[in-house]
């Protein structure tokens, strides 16, 4: 078996091996450096050559992650603007992210099994107020809801996911919409504001327009 994937990675283009050690590097770094610090990093995770990881100790990463080169994933932790906030960001087993992808956690964001996420995808549980007009945007408080992604989902790519969004099982988000609400499960998402299109009908085995 052994002497068969040698042969096999000597014979293979150029392009195919420089792919696999890639692989095999950044795999390394997760079972040296990011089990170390992470709150959990599963076997199988790869994190290709992130831009930033702000508090990893509050960052869950499941088994058999795959996030694209170009991240930031960032725990907001501590304290900021008198608030005090203690995060968790959770993505579970088998996500698979493209690149260039951004989260950011103020209280809880969670990131359900076997979704797949496209490039240039960004998501959040928090916004800044604006209120008050005699103070700049950036530092006025933080408005923090919980951001929830089911399993099984797809995010197409530069979709916007904001504070507060619960997306249910299956769902599926069109190309650069822009998302905030409550979605339920087995449905189509498009559009900024996003809103659902189709949903699947258990009576006919349909997906259905709505």
């Amino acid at each position: 078996m052994i002497y068969k994937k040698i042969t096999g990675f000597l014979r293979a283009p150029v392009s195919v091996k420089l792919s696999k050690l890639r692989r095999l590097y950044y795999r390394r770094i997760g079972r040296m450096y990011y089990r170390r610090f992470f709150k959990y990093f599963g076997d199988g995770s790869l994190i290709f050559s992130p831009l930033n990881i702000a508090n990893p100790d509050h960052i869950f990463i499941g088994k058999h992650v795959h996030i694209g080169h170009g991240a930031r994933i960032e725990a907001l932790m501590g304290w900021h603007g008198g608030q005090q906030f203690s995060p968790e960001l959770e993505i579970q087993d088998s996500v698979d992210i493209g690149q260039n992808f951004t989260i950011g956690c103020a209280n809880k964001v969670v990131i359900g099994r076997n979704t797949v996420i496209s490039f240039d995808v960004f998501i959040t549980d928090n916004d800044h107020a604006y209120e008050q007009i005699d103070v700049p945007v950036m530092q006025q408080p933080l408005i923090v809801q919980k951001t929830i992604i089911g399993e099984n989902c797809f995010i197409a790519s530069g979709v916007k996911i904001l504070a507060g969004t619960v997306l249910g099982k299956q769902c599926i988000v069109g190309s650069n919409s822009v998302v905030r609400g409550e979605f339920p499960d087995y449905c189509v998402i498009v559009g900024a504001p996003a809103r659902v299109v189709k949903r699947y009908s258990a009576q006919s085995g349909r997906w259905e327009r709505v």
